[in-house]
């Protein structure tokens, strides 16, 4: 086996000189809290999406929780979610005073949110379904759809991982009635921390952008213009609002994002060819078309024989970074004592078994290879 190129991370960052002037340009005008930056980024965010309005917000937890404010969630009402995912997805459902309901994923090939498994667990007291478009691939979106149009409940997206996938040619987060995109250190268009909201609904924009800085009716820059004197506050807020900072590295990521997924892309393909021949993983989604996908994270599923603890400490050692997507949120110590799941079966194996391989704009053929080759030789191919 060859020596490590160099120590390989789960993900890099995908900054240059571009990222430095951003930020310059804002520190040169002396305005740091919501202005001219934030405008922009919404602007195009929205035109790359598709969408009517784009909302910027502080983190994608924020979005997460205005979205479920604006579907109508509230104590007393439930909400369908996945498992397999980041606890915000859930937790925010939980902050809006909703009862979180755990549906089960499709299959051991398709790790998304289960159209069959949310049917099942439709009340009338279902207000939203929340689905997340694992690694960048599209939850079944038409069957979500009729299935909550039937029942006159929202459909929110949780695109943290998909920013430039799509789904029959229509951008993900451009197809529920509102969606939640993540701009963390580790995504696709990473600003640190940050999201956006996106949304075709105009009411529903109307709501968030009061709520997402305190229910305030004016706002800093308007009353620093001389465009109003004072404020008022008509409805409980919070302080969910990004900064021009944040925003300006937003859009310099926006500008490189579909030369990353393309990025992303090749790189997928050359796992697939090299891993093909290790019978003990499995690709999920293997019948999803690459276009289609930005490959936010490149998850594989391990046979059951594998203990993956010793196979991450042995690529660690060897300087690979891996990692866990995800441990099932209800069974987390806190919504385990809270919230009940059951007919989590599919879920609860995919995560014991589970692992995800660096991928990231810049990981170098050189870097692929030498990670096949080194589960290869940990598999004796």
């Amino acid at each position: 086996m060859k020596d490590s190129p160099q120590v390989i991370p789960l993900f890099d960052l995908n900054y240059d000189h571009e990222e430095d002037e951003a930020v310059l340009r804002v520190l040169h005008r002396k305005w740091l809290t919501m202005g001219e930056e934030i405008q922009a980024l919404e602007r195009e965010f929205a035109d790359f999406c598709g969408v009517k309005h784009a909302l910027a917000v502080s983190s994608c937890t924020a979005a997460l929780h205005l979205a479920n404010i604006a579907a109508g969630v509230e104590p007393g009402f439930e909400v369908i979610c996945p498992s397999l995912t980041f606890a915000a997805t859930v937790n925010a459902v939980i902050y809006a005073g909703g009862l979180p309901v755990f549906a089960d994923i499709t299959s051991e090939d398709d790790w998304t949110i289960s159209p069959e498994a949310i049917l099942k667990k439709i009340t009338p007291r279902t207000k939203a379904i929340v689905v997340m478009h694992y690694a960048g691939f599209a939850c079944r979106m038409e069957e979500i759809l009729k299935i909550a149009d039937a029942h006159k409940i929202a459909v929110i997206e949780d695109a943290a991982h998909s920013p430039g996938s799509t789904y029959r040619g229509s951008r993900l987060g451009a197809i529920g009635n509102i969606s939640c995109f993540s701009f963390f250190s580790n995504k696709n268009i990473s600003t640190g921390e940050g999201g956006m909201i996106c949304t075709n609904n105009d009411e529903y924009a109307r709501q968030i952008k009061n709520i997402r800085s305190h229910g305030m009716t004016s706002g800093t820059l308007d009353r620093h213009r001389g465009h109003a004197f004072s404020y008022d506050i008509t409805s409980l807020g919070y302080n969910y609002r990004l900064d021009e900072i944040h925003a300006a590295l937003g859009r310099v990521q926006l500008k490189k994002l579909e030369d990353g997924n393309n990025f992303r892309r090749q790189a997928a393909r050359r796992y697939k060819n090299g891993l093909k021949k290790i019978k003990e993983i499995k690709i999920p989604f293997a019948e999803r078309r690459d276009e289609e996908v930005n490959y936010h994270i490149f998850p594989v599923l391990l046979d059951e024989r594998v203990d993956r603890n010793l196979l991450m400490t042995y690529l660690r050692e060897r300087g690979i970074q891996t990692s866990i997507h995800y441990p099932p949120v209800h069974n987390f110590s806190f919504h385990r004592q809270h919230f009940q799941a059951q007919d989590m079966q599919l879920t609860e194996y995919v995560a014991a078994h589970e692992l995800t391989l660096p991928i990231y704009v810049g990981i170098t053929n050189e870097q692929v290879d030498f990670i096949i080759s080194t589960l290869s030789d940990y598999f004796h191919i």
